[in-house]
């Protein structure tokens, strides 16, 4: 997939347009689009960033407001799409005619209830699992509970930690002209130490490193740098697939 360059926390690229792509529905304008270069405000906190999901991910075919509560006041609008493709996000919970879902702004872990109207919304299913274990600087992949792989990666240094929670893949980028890797999956989640890197949201992202010396060491902005089977194993996971981070 060819995508507008992002700059995330401990990788590069060219700055682009980084516009959510969809207009605000009418009488929601003013409100903040949740994208990964947005804070939103208002929104309850992931509860439970342990907790697992059955794998239900949606995609607005349309902007949604977000809610604090189901049937409440719209407090931002979940964009259609997200870094030059499809909006993707995990749902948390469900009740009738609404879901709780990841959102990909900041503060990481925030989350909020849309609306399911008919026709409003796109519904999948993803069988995988990525989880990172920062103490031993570990990735590992699952599907449908058996394990696919894991391999050792790079992490944020200790000043610049990767973020520890519940999170997701939130795009799927190939740079035009890659420096460092021909491929970044931005996750919902950002730098906790950095409010920007090199001119972009200090996004966290997976993507590959040049050098095989760095896997195993504490030593990025807080991307997870992955060698490079890794990097074609997660290429093909679903966008929305969740992402666990512990140390």
């Amino acid at each position: 997939m060819t995508a507008t360059a992002l700059l995330v926390a401990g990788c590069g690229g060219k700055k682009q347009d980084h516009s959510a792509g969809s207009s605000a529905p009418p009488g929601l304008e003013k409100l903040t689009q949740a994208t990964t270069y947005t804070t939103v405000k208002g929104l309850p906190k992931d509860p439970d960033p342990a907790a697992t999901t059955d794998g239900t991910v949606v995609h607005p075919l349309k902007p949604r407001p977000i809610s604090a509560t189901v049937g409440g006041a719209p407090l931002a609008v979940l964009p259609s799409r997200e870094l030059g493709g499809p909006t993707w996000v995990p749902v948390m919970e469900s009740k009738p005619g609404w879901v709780r879902v990841l959102l990909p702004s900041r503060p990481n872990g925030a989350t909020g209830w849309i609306p399911t109207d008919a026709g409003s919304m796109q519904t999948a299913h993803s069988p995988y699992v990525l989880r990172v274990k920062t103490s031993t600087r570990k990735l590992s992949l699952s599907k449908s509970g058996h394990a696919l792989g894991t391999w050792t990666v790079a992490v944020g240094a200790p000043k610049t930690p990767t973020p520890v929670g519940r999170t997701f893949l939130l795009a799927s980028m190939a740079p035009a002209k890659p420096t460092f890797s021909p491929l970044i999956l931005p996750v919902g989640a950002h730098s906790d130490t950095l409010d920007s890197y090199g001119g972009g949201p200090g996004t966290v992202a997976f993507h590959g490193w040049p050098s095989k010396s760095v896997f195993g060491q504490a030593v990025t902005h807080g991307c997870v740098r992955v060698p490079a089977d890794a990097l074609k194993r997660l290429s093909k996971i679903p966008l929305g697939t969740p992402v666990f981070i512990t140390n």
